[in-house]
């Protein structure tokens, strides 16, 4: 063969595969384009900015990685030692998590899809203030209170009047010994409160789903799960509390005992939503991400009419998004 020939052979090589390609980024542009469309909509309640030590830049790969499409994010109390913060523990969350100014910032940066919440620790003598400011700019719910008060104290009734005179939810972490004491007189709240929507979470939350669940030390059991608990009476009997299905504790709820979530998720369907509350770096890592765990799992249990309900319609209509 001539040098000519191998010259022209090559051109010609090159140009085919140009096409080819050139043919296969527009199928695969088309392709995409089409799974956009078609993308359903995925409100997670319940996220953090600088979840032990995750980048802001990891927090958005994260969210779009399990395909999010509105985050709310859920800002610590400014650092102080208290008793309400067990002397510090609690600052961050317990979480090295993000205060207002981050979340704030950080969703006014990324308008399309965040939200945030607005916290305080409740004992601080300017907490109603710092609340009452972010809600001003436009947080969508009070929360994350994770603090060691007791739930019917005079400083949380105030953060519920707050929460009434701007039509907010309240989100409470549950955790036996530690944050929000008095689970089981919570209901005398709810009743007080009625035009407050309440959103439970945590271990002590999802560990009483079970009406035999009596030593409450125990934050994330394994046995099979009798109908009837403290958290299945509540969602049943009060209009204004609602139940958020993150974190390793609500995952564990689901997993648990399945034939028992699946009668829960759909006796609850209109009480429930969804939320990661994960710290990993990537959300597509099933064995480390519980967000990407919990999306499968309701996926699995539930019909296509309540999966929607839980992934999205619950909070779009709670968060008024």
């Amino acid at each position: 063969m001539s040098q000519s020939k191998k010259s022209f052979s090559r051109r010609e090589f090159i140009a085919g595969t140009s096409l080819f390609a050139l043919s296969t980024s527009l199928k695969l542009n088309a392709f995409n384009g089409i799974s956009s469309i078609k993308k359903e909509p995925i409100i997670d309640i319940h996220q953090h900015t600088h979840y032990v030590q995750r980048t802001d830049e990891q927090l958005l790969a994260h969210q779009r990685a399990m395909g999010i499409t509105t985050t709310i994010l859920l800002p610590s109390g400014r650092p102080v030692n208290s008793p309400s913060t067990h002397q510090g523990v609690a600052n961050g969350l317990q979480a090295e998590a993000g205060g207002n100014a981050e979340c704030y910032l950080f969703a006014s940066q990324h308008k399309k899809e965040f939200r945030f919440g607005a916290c305080a620790v409740p004992d601080m003598k300017d907490g109603l203030y710092e609340i009452e400011k972010y809600l001003k700019l436009g947080a969508v719910v009070i929360g994350e209170l994770k603090f060691g008060v007791t739930c019917d104290s005079t400083e949380m009734q105030k953060i519920y009047q707050l929460a009434e005179n701007y039509n907010v939810p309240v989100l409470m972490h549950w955790q036996h010994e530690m944050y929000n004491y008095g689970f089981e007189r919570f209901y005398k709240m709810l009743e007080k409160y009625p035009k407050v929507n309440f959103i439970g979470h945590a271990q002590t939350w999802w560990a009483n789903i079970d009406k035999n669940h009596m030593d409450q030390s125990v934050l994330y059991p394994k046995n099979p799960v009798t109908p009837g608990g403290i958290t299945d009476r509540y969602l049943s009997d009060y209009p204004n509390m609602y139940g958020d299905l993150s974190a390793g504790s609500g995952l564990n709820a689901l997993t648990r005992d399945e034939d028992h979530a699946r009668f829960f998720l759909e006796r609850h369907k209109d009480k429930l939503l969804y939320g990661s509350d994960c710290a990993d770096p990537t959300g597509s890592d099933p064995d480390s991400c519980s967000g990407t765990l919990d999306i499968a799992e309701i996926r699995k249990l539930v019909s296509k009419p309540i999966e929607r309900k839980i992934l999205y319609e619950n909070a779009k209509n709670l968060f008024r998004l």
